[in-house]
């Protein structure tokens, strides 16, 4: 998932960035609130993460643009402030959850999961292609269930590509769900990725499920 972190203190902003990171994750942050309206003007995020008390520009007037924008971005406000006017104001202009300070890494890495399955309108946290199964919970994959061993970025393409079956997805359309704005674009990175991603799928014994649609991109493709 691409996400956008919008935190004022450096110390949380930065933790938040790198957890998030290690587990695959693609994460821009910034700590100024015009700047942040900037990324979210200039890229699509799954997933906002939003303080509200910011210089520049304060949170809850990016949330009030963001919906007006009628942007799909998941929003989950984290604020210092824990009356429930305030919460209630927040949920009222539009964001989807809220967490107060201080929080465990853990406790908001589950209210992430919880709203990347929202975004995605999934009613169960798996995906299933045939015999190709992904728990999004847990950001693991099967097949005729035994554990693929995937890296982070291969597990999130892989699950990128189920979620979008049927359609072809550029390369460009894939670096930007999987890397952040400050990294250097490289299409042969995903190229490399698509080739682990069917060699691994080969040796559990699946059937070639991705395919490449020359000049357009990829797609993975199976039975529902």
């Amino acid at each position: 998932m691409r996400i956008l972190i919008i935190e004022d203190y450096p110390p949380l902003r930065n933790s938040l960035a790198k957890g998030l990171r290690e587990i695959g994750h693609a994460v821009d942050a910034t700590g100024d609130g015009e700047e942040g309206k900037w990324f979210l003007e200039e890229f699509d995020f799954d997933i906002l993460v939003l303080d509200l008390m910011l210089p520049g520009m304060d949170g809850l007037s990016i949330l009030k643009w963001l919906r007006r924008a009628k942007r799909p971005t998941r929003v989950l406000i984290l604020t210092a402030k824990d009356t429930v006017e305030d919460k209630v104001r927040g949920l009222d202009l539009g964001a989807d959850d809220y967490l107060v300070k201080p929080f465990a890494f853990a406790e908001l890495l589950a209210r992430i999961n919880v709203l990347a399955r929202r975004q995605n309108a999934l009613d169960e946290p798996t995906l299933q292609l045939g015999e190709l199964n992904i728990d999004t919970s847990n950001r693991l994959a099967r097949w005729a269930g035994n554990p693929l061993a995937l890296t982070p970025k291969e597990y999130y393409l892989l699950e990128l590509l189920v979620r979008r079956r049927g359609r072809i997805l550029s390369r460009d359309q894939i670096w930007n769900s999987l890397y952040d704005a400050n990294a250097e674009s490289n299409s042969n990175v995903i190229d490399v990725f698509i080739r682990s991603l069917r060699r691994k799928l080969e040796m559990a014994g699946a059937p070639p499920l991705i395919k490449t649609r020359r000049g357009f991109g990829y797609t993975i493709e199976g039975p529902s």
